[in-house]
This record gives structure tokens, sequence and C-alpha cells, in this order.
């Protein structure tokens, strides 16, 4: 066995250990023909959530009771700050409300929510418009993620996919056909697994994130093993420089 054919030998078998699967890599595969029937998704609403709850009406000051929010100076001049009030869910599922009292929220819709609102708001006002958001949104990415970490969002329609994107996505390293989410609802977590290999994920019931949703991707074999042997490198090459050397010269 002559030099070129180690080199080539020892290039073929780097080659297949390293060699990735498109199958493993390439996100909603078989996309052609699949559509999502969540259109109408809405997070529930749960402990520990903070609401931003704005009331109006035709009559704004029959509406003023109802909305909390301080006006407050700056620097004495003539301009001010409006500090949004939140109303938290506590432990027992319930808002305090404004002239309402207490009010049942948790494992609502926000849709639900206002419904509720609006007819216990109809003894006060005349067609009341009521605006809620969750302020407190945050999903938190860990694993084979280029930037990890607890990702605070404006939106509650988000997708698994958004969320991959904000992380920075998937290293080549992370398996993309068995993402762990693990969810809490209610003081009860799940550990969901999903595969975005696939096309019909959209259809998944993880597709939307819920708020406090932690998303982990795990890392695939190679990972493992490069890590495993990571701080070893520079013996491993010697070992094989000296295996490469002796053996051409045994062979020649």
């Amino acid at each position: 066995m002559n030099k070129s054919q180690v080199v080539f030998y020892l290039f073929i078998l780097i080659t297949l250990n390293s060699c990735v699967s498109k199958k493993k890599i390439i996100y909603l595969q078989g996309q052609q023909n699949q559509s999502s029937n969540q259109v109408n998704y809405e997070p529930i609403i749960q402990n520990d959530d903070l609401l931003s709850i704005t009331i109006s009406s035709v009559e704004p000051e029959l509406a003023t009771p109802f909305n909390i929010d301080q006006l407050q100076s700056t620097g004495g001049g003539s301009g001010s700050n409006v500090n949004k009030t939140t109303y938290l869910v506590d432990t027992a599922g319930e808002i305090d409300f404004p002239v309402l009292g207490k009010i049942k929220v948790v494992g609502l819709t926000k849709t639900l929510l206002k419904q509720q609102l609006k007819e216990r708001l109809a003894l006060y006002l005349t067609e009341p418009i009521i605006n809620i958001r969750i302020v407190n949104y945050k999903v938190s990415v860990l694993g084979e993620v280029n930037k990890p970490g607890t990702y605070s969002l404006s939106g509650d329609r988000i997708t698994l996919l958004e969320v991959i994107a904000t992380a920075g996505d998937l290293t080549l390293f992370g398996k993309r056909n068995n993402i762990l989410i693990i969810r809490d609802y209610l003081g009860t977590k799940t550990y969901n697994r999903v595969d975005i290999t696939k096309a019909d994920f959209v259809n998944s019931p993880f597709y939307y994130l819920d708020q406090n949703d932690v998303v982990y991707v795990e890392p695939r074999k190679a990972r493992i093993d490069g890590t495993a042997i990571g701080g070893n490198v520079s013996a491993i090459m010697s070992i094989a420089s000296f295996l490469i050397t002796t053996t051409i010269l045994l062979t020649r």
C-alpha cells in the first residue's frame, strides 16, 4: 500500500463518518399537498400570566373606572408616560378587575374572556371595546441551536419554526426529527416530541407554542461522539499520523 492509497482510504473513512442524510436536515419535507388546520389557534390563559386589558366605549368617560392606567409627569416637563396596568393571574386563576372584582380567567382564551367581560360590562357601558394581551409571553430554547436562551415575544401566535428562527436556527448537529417541547399547564408538565422534517408537522398541537414552553433540541450522535473526543483531538491526530507514517515505511 503506497502513501496515496493510505491518504485515500483515510479520506473515505472520514467522509463516511461525517456524512448526513438530507432527510435528516431538510424541514417540512413533502409539503406540496399539506395545509394547516389551526387558523383559529389561541393560547390558553394560565396562572402567573400578566394580562394587559384595556376597555373603551363610545362614551369614554364611562369607561375610565375600568382602566387604572396612571399618567405620570416626566422630568417636570409637559410630557407624560403612560404606565399600562397589568393584571396578574393568581394561584386561584383569577384577576382583580376594577369595579367588577374577582374574575376567573385561567383556562380561557382571550376570545372567551372578552365575551365574559363584555357581558358583565353591558350593565355599565354601551358597546364596550375590549383589548387583551398576554404581556409576559416567553419561550426558552435549549440545546443544538445557534443562540440558546429565553425569548420574550410580542405576539401570542408564535410557531415553533418562528422560535427556532429567533434562536438562530438549529445547528447541523441538531436532531430535527425528535425535538422535545416541555409544556406546563396548571402545574402539570407534559413532554412532547415533534418532527419538523415532515410537512404534516403544521397540524401538530405543538406547531404553535404556548407561553413558558421549553424547546430542547437534542444533539445527533456525531456531536456526542465529537464532544467525547474533543479534548483529545491533538493526541488522536498524533496517533493517526504515527500510524500512517509507520504503514508507509513498512509497505515500501
